[in-house]
């Protein structure tokens, strides 16, 4: 990696012509650049915000409940403790009680969700960087996410909870669950950029990209050209992610033999992001059948059955509360930098026998970066020519959907990002 940083002297005559050309370019009657707040700019170094991905940061608890589902379930805490990811959490017998701590209840009558009682879940390190660095705060390698980015980030430079921070949030939930987060990251934005004397750049992975996406949709351009210089989108699920289909239908429990897919699946399915993160009809062939059973196959147009069929209608409400926060793909307004993986055998339908929904399917591979289909992530292609401001998209063959945030690949691509004019 090229470290511009790391030259610590230069010769005396450089040093002299560098000190003329400020002053002919001072003297010579233009006016410099004016950046925001009326200063001069400062060097080509955008402060960043890291906004992550489904599961992508970590979440607090803490338990004042009125009943456990074991006896061996802590029932009170007097502090808050860490919830994800703990991976003392995630074992036979003890997940039971994170099960029923993590999950959410979803209010048919307000269409909204929330903890079971006596459980209190917060957020921590908004505005920081260790929660997005690493998910596990022992920084196990299990649970290492942003740390690469950030890492090579200090070496250029940058200087972590100053001009690169985090912006986790409650990924359980879809954005209109989520109103204070966003004002919250339209502050940081704010007054991240009235210090660094010129606009922000967004760098999303995954699901966080979908956030980011609505988020610059509730912005007026003034306000995206004041403060936003470009969006850098990592394994963008555009359209949807097959794969949730199997979390809704039988549980996935991403090849941890320990923990039952069956077990884990009334955690995932209470996950409003579960629904959201559904494939769009948008983007998906109507007739392609996504679910298969002996007697039935669903498509993208038959959800409400699919629902039904497995039992979970609140499901159903939930896909309807937020299919539309950005099913129609309204361009970000913003110049756009979009990543994504592909050549990796990616589940794209699912094959159940008899005991459907209550058995492991068979998965029908298709291409993408393990977890994001291929047609998913290229979806931002259709920004091209409809808004002013460039689109750019680069195909990381070969780089796996969490893997892509540790690729060589991906930091040098950044970098070039954040150091061009």
């Amino acid at each position: 990696m090229v470290a511009w940083h790391r030259i610590t002297a230069l010769s005396s005559l450089l040093q002299v012509g560098v000190l003329l050309l400020l002053l002919s370019a001072r003297s010579s009657g233009r006016p410099q650049q004016k950046c925001l707040g009326g200063k001069a700019c400062q060097p080509p170094r955008p402060p960043v915000v890291l906004i992550p991905g489904d599961l992508g940061n970590q979440l607090e608890a803490k338990l004042d409940k009125p009943s456990v589902v074991h006896y061996f379930c802590y029932k009170k805490t007097d502090s808050f403790f860490t919830l994800w990811l703990n991976l003392e959490l995630l074992v036979p017998v003890a997940i039971d009680c994170w099960i029923d701590n993590i999950r959410l209840i979803y209010n048919r009558t307000t269409h909204s969700t929330s903890s079971p009682p006596g459980v209190d879940i917060r957020v921590p390190g908004f505005g920081k960087t260790y929660s997005v660095e690493y998910l596990d705060p022992s920084k196990r390698s299990v649970g290492m996410y942003f740390f690469t980015i950030v890492q090579a980030m200090v070496e250029w430079g940058y200087t972590r909870d100053v001009d690169v921070r985090g912006a986790p949030y409650d990924w359980r939930k879809a954005p209109n669950e989520n109103k204070e987060y966003f004002l919250a990251l339209q502050q940081m934005i704010e007054e991240m950029a009235e210090t660094a004397g010129g606009p922000v750049v967004l760098i999303a992975h995954s699901m966080g990209n979908l956030y980011t996406l609505y988020f610059l949709n509730q912005q007026p351009q003034a306000w995206k050209d004041r403060y936003i210089k470009t969006f850098i989108s990592l394994g963008p699920p555009w359209a949807g992610v097959a794969k949730t289909l199997r979390v809704l239908t039988s549980g996935d429990n991403n090849r941890i033999p320990v923990i039952s897919p069956l077990k884990i699946r009334s955690q995932q399915r209470s996950a409003v992001t579960t629904s959201w993160l559904l494939p769009y009809a948008h983007s998906w062939p109507k007739d392609q059948v996504l679910v298969q059973t002996p007697t039935t196959n669903y498509t993208v147009l038959d959800y409400k059955r699919l629902y039904s069929d497995i039992g979970f209608e609140d499901g159903w409400l939930m896909r309807q509360d937020t299919e539309s926060l950005v099913s129609d793909l309204t361009p970000p307004g913003v110049a756009v930098h979009c990543l994504y993986g592909s050549g990796i055998s990616t589940q794209e339908g699912f094959q159940y026998c008899d005991k459907f929904p209550d058995v492991e399917p068979t998965a029908v591979p298709g291409d993408g970066d393990g977890t994001v289909n291929l047609q998913s992530a290229k979806q931002c292609g259709r920004w091209v020519g409809k808004q002013k401001q460039p689109v750019t998209l680069k195909e990381l063959r070969g780089n796996e959907h969490v893997n892509m945030l540790l690729n060589s690949t991906t930091v040098a691509y950044i970098k070039t990002v954040l150091f061009s004019p």
